[in-house]
């Protein structure tokens, strides 16, 4: 688990922005089972790619006409049994952190992994989760 003085900003940012901290099963189950809607679920982290391009890039992103219903976020390595949870909806993709997922209609959409997420610049990110929102949503 990490401290958390660490954790509280890194949740903050996209709590701050509209997102629902999700640290139970059950809260992402009530989200995520048989929802209609659309929802952006957050994997969120400690590292640097998570806050230098995954966090800032899905904030970038909801700048547009287009947008997920639902914002929410689980938070690797802190929320153990919501991150578990969450990743059971994620299948078959592997344990991946920060990751980024789309649903809509009850149906995993669109799934954005680490590797992907290295290195990536949150401009790039944004205009990519954008350009996801406008076909997919």
């Amino acid at each position: 688990m990490y401290p958390e003085e660490i954790v509280i900003p890194c949740r903050d940012q996209l709590v701050n922005e509209g997102f629902r901290s999700l640290t139970t099963s059950e809260e992402v189950d009530a989200l995520l089972k048989d929802n209609s809607g659309s929802i952006l679920l957050v994997i969120n982290s400690v590292c640097g790619c998570a806050a230098r391009g995954a966090r800032p890039g899905v904030i970038k992103s909801l700048q547009n006409e287009k947008k997920p219903d639902v914002l929410a976020t689980v938070f690797a390595g802190v929320d153990h049994e919501a991150v578990a949870r969450a990743r059971e909806y994620l299948m078959p993709y592997p344990p991946s952190s920060p990751s980024i997922a789309l649903f809509n209609q009850g149906k995993l959409v669109h799934f954005i992994e680490r590797y992907q997420i290295e290195g990536a610049m949150d401009e790039s990110l944004a205009q990519h989760l954008q350009k996801v929102y406008n076909e997919l949503l």
